[in-house]
């Protein structure tokens, strides 16, 4: 197995998963078989309890992992599929441990940072690579050298490099920021490999971020100093799109010098990824669609819903704008302010979240779409929400709501019987894939084609079985199934109305864009 160990430094939101991911892109396009590790040097066991105004999106894997999102930029970029495995924490590191202690498997040893956390650590780094039947693992270390969380990370994987060092290759992201007279200044990048050797990693390549291309003198200094060769030394400046980069580092040969350094030959030469960036970047038609959310002003708690909707747009041949609009907002609108809030917008998406806050707000766009014929999409809360405006306004149950948002003598939305009792809230949702069953004759089977499909999940809620007859005799169908729970729901005379309670877009890539959102983007096409 070889290692690619990625690191950064400077600051935090470099772009380091980008770059492990776009590492990983180039070595499958040169036909290795590629997995990865993200490391995450917080204590929690995984993402799923963290506000995404702290964390951003989580993002959820095939087997219900709630990991960091960029866990979703390595599936986007390397085409595969992941588990929870690949997500290592300080927590999960920890516990694992501690265990270990309580069931006396250290036969009364002092338990250390060194040699046993390390140890774990790099069992589970390997455990994980050696499970995927890959040739290459990528190790993506969160955080910034010199934080203190990262230290026992930075520990073990310099033990790995020593004990197989021609196994193992180093790759720091660092900054070169540009003053007011436009000069590239290498110091901060100078002192990040300086504090790396202080904790005795060496790199071996360096990837620069930058505002614009590196410039040969900033290049040179920073071999000189930072003791790489020149080729070493890679330009990552700033793209216009993130599918850009994998590009932009292949053109300043940095797959070509990992092989050389890892001895190995070039197997294949795909441009299928090249050629998708190359079609983008033509696309000259726009389409507007409004994502009304509640966490809005961190655009990457909906991460993977942006991607969907470019993955969807480069398919149907046009770019897609996003009008991003705060739910609670809509909440102290009339109807001539929600109308004017649309009045610019193509087409209407309302993503997942949970509690009460925005939620009448959500209410308010999913009517307006229904009312007013607008191509429609919601996800999760979305597609729950989608069930109780219906329940509200066609079927006459004013009060109507979702039993985790208030009280109501119509929860048409109702908490899952298997988590009623449930305490712990971390890993308890209803995580992962689930195969779903569609009705022929559907606009979701039109969409999918067949009749079974395998989707991923994250909720606690579900409609209420003692409203769907109901509902569906007023012109609401429900055309997804897994067993007797309600999956999908649309309304057979709009143009484009459905909800989904699984979360379509953790499946979406770039050259195989999820159907729901190829759908969605092409039904507001035709409705612009």
């Amino acid at each position: 197995m070889k290692y690619i160990i990625v690191t950064g430094g400077v600051m935090s939101g470099l772009g380091k998963g980008i770059t492990a991911a776009s590492i990983g892109r180039l070595l499958k396009n040169k036909g290795f078989e590629v997995t990865a590790i993200k490391i995450d040097p917080y204590i929690n066991c995984d993402a799923g309890t963290m506000n995404p105004f702290q964390h951003g999106e989580v993002y959820i894997l095939k087997d219900g992992g709630e990991v960091d999102l960029d866990l979703g930029h390595y599936e986007r970029f390397m085409g595969c599929e992941f588990t929870k495995d690949h997500n290592i924490t300080t927590g999960t590191i920890y516990l694992s441990v501690i265990e270990k202690e309580r069931q006396g498997e250290y036969l009364g040893s002092t338990v250390q940072i060194i040699p046993h956390i390390t140890n774990e650590i790099k069992d589970s780094i390997r455990r994980v690579a050696e499970r995927s039947g890959a040739e290459i693992c990528l190790v993506e270390v969160g955080g910034t050298v010199g934080d203190i969380e990262s230290m026992p990370f930075l520990e073990a994987v310099r033990q790995m490099h020593r004990e197989s060092p021609e196994d193992c290759i180093f790759v720091h992201v660092t900054l070169v920021p540009t003053d007011s007279m436009g000069d590239q200044k290498t110091k901060p990048s100078q002192h990040s490999v300086k504090a790396l050797r202080e904790v005795g990693i060496h790199p071996d390549i360096i990837v620069v971020r930058s505002k614009d291309p590196l410039n040969p003198s900033a290049r040179d200094k920073i071999a000189l100093f930072c003791d790489v060769p020149l080729e070493a030394v890679i330009s990552a400046y700033d793209a216009k799109d993130i599918y850009e980069v994998p590009l932009i580092l292949e053109r300043g040969g940095l797959s070509d010098y990992l092989l050389e350094r890892f001895n190995l030959k070039p197997r294949a030469d795909d441009r299928t990824w090249e050629e998708m960036v190359e079609r983008m970047k033509k696309l000259d038609r726009h389409v507007r669609i409004a994502i009304v959310g509640k966490y809005i002003e961190i655009k990457d708690a909906y991460l993977s819903i942006k991607e969907a909707l470019k993955h969807a747009g480069i398919d149907n041949g046009c770019l897609v704008d996003i009008k991003w609009v705060e739910a609670e907002d809509l909440e102290k609108m009339d109807i001539d302010g929600v109308r004017e809030v649309f009045s610019d917008v193509e087409g209407i998406l309302v993503p997942g979240g949970f509690g009460t806050r925005g939620s009448e707000g959500k209410i308010k766009a999913i009517r307006y779409a229904r009312e007013n014929k607008v191509p429609f999409l919601g996800l999760c809360f979305g597609f729950q929400l989608a069930v109780v405006e219906f329940a509200r306004h066609v079927l006459g149950l004013e009060e109507a709501a979702s039993a985790e948002v208030s009280e109501t003598p119509y929860p048409v939305i109702e908490i899952l019987p298997e988590q009623r009792n449930v305490r712990n809230m971390g890993g308890t949702m209803r995580l992962g894939d689930a195969e779903i069953t569609l009705e022929e004759g559907t606009r979701a089977y039109e969409i999918y084609g067949k009749s079974k499909i395998i989707e991923r999940h994250r909720h606690r809620y579900e409609v209420n079985p003692r409203y769907i007859e109901a509902i569906e005799k007023k012109g609401m169908v429900f055309s997804g199934k897994c067993g007797n729970r309600m999956e999908i729901a649309e309304i057979p005379d709009h143009p484009f109305f459905i909800g989904t309670q699984f979360h379509p877009e953790f499946k979406s890539r770039p050259d195989n864009p999820s159907p729901v959102f190829r759908a969605f983007v092409r039904a507001v096409m035709e409705y612009a």
